[in-house]
């Protein structure tokens, strides 16, 4: 069984910005699938868990950007 999560992410505005989101969201442990969307400002994470938003959160800061919260 799979989760799905989407976060609300600040400061993406290209493709370069999703890829750096995306690289970073899915070193994280469990995660399957990550897809950046910086027209919409989010990130859905797929993972086999449920993930501490703290984590997701801390991948996102690495990328350079901030996450404000779930959708």
């Amino acid at each position: 069984m799979s989760v799905t999560a989407v976060y609300n992410v600040t400061g993406m505005t290209c493709g370069h910005c999703e890829k750096a989101v995306t690289e970073e969201v899915s070193a994280l442990p469990g995660v399957a699938e990550v897809k950046a969307d910086a027209a919409g400002g989010t990130v859905t994470v797929v993972s086999e868990n449920p993930l501490e938003e703290d984590a997701v959160r801390a991948a996102v800061d690495e990328a350079g950007y901030e996450l404000t919260g779930r959708v």
